[in-house]
């Protein structure tokens, strides 16, 4: 769908406002392409390693000596002559991240169940210095949440999942370039007014990460 480019406003109905802005296309798939040879041998590289990769028991490679973040690994490439949009998740196709801030203990036990074992001094600094997701759920539960949910009463609790309040929209990079959303960013940072209560507090944190989180982009 194309948007027209009529301004959203809260009192418009999402609906409404999908249906007012978009324009289908109703013709057929002759425009569609299929895949080059390049893509071809790229993608004969990816079903290779992902054969492997069932083959050793689900998991290639995990790096168990980086905490993960956006700018933690250097460019990664399948096959980089061949490559024309590139950007891998870590420096090496199927490579996997290591998740630390939701909890050491989920890290630890997902790379133990695939034979790996987390750097012991990434696990000291999570367990004894940098408060995690995790500690931080258990932190509010009541006794009676603790019981049920260790007797498996309730399950899908928030410590199961690691869950953060920053979620990253990288759909946004592309449209408005990196320096303009951070110029956003700030410039909602600072039209937050007001007494400096939880909720404001919350928002100036929560905003001052994004801004870091951009500037490493």
């Amino acid at each position: 769908m194309v948007f027209k480019g009529r301004k959203w406003r809260e009192d418009i109905d999402v609906r409404d406002f999908i249906q007012e802005n978009y324009s289908p296309y109703t013709g057929g798939a002759s425009f569609l392409e299929g895949p080059t040879k390049r893509t071809e041998e790229l993608w004969k590289k990816c079903t290779e390693l992902l054969w492997k990769e069932h083959e050793k028991g689900g998991v290639l490679d995990v790096d168990v000596d980086t905490v993960s973040d956006i700018n933690a690994y250097d460019a990664g490439y399948i096959d980089k002559d061949r490559e024309i949009i590139v950007g891998l998740q870590t420096d090496a196709p199927l490579k996997r991240t290591l998740n630390v801030y939701g909890g050491i203990r989920m890290a630890q036990q997902a790379a133990e169940a695939y034979g790996f074992k987390v750097n012991p001094e990434i696990s000291e600094i999570f367990t004894k210095y940098r408060k995690t997701h995790n500690d931080g759920v258990f932190d509010v539960y009541t006794p009676e949440l603790r019981e049920i949910r260790r007797s498996g009463v309730i399950t899908g609790l928030p410590d199961a999942y690691g869950r953060g309040r920053i979620i990253g929209d990288y759909r946004r990079v592309a449209l408005y370039g990196v320096d303009r959303l951070i110029e956003a960013k700030e410039a909602d940072k600072d039209n937050l007014s007001g007494p400096m209560d939880e909720e404001t507090i919350r928002l100036r944190e929560e905003l001052s990460e994004q801004i870091r989180a951009l500037g490493k982009l």
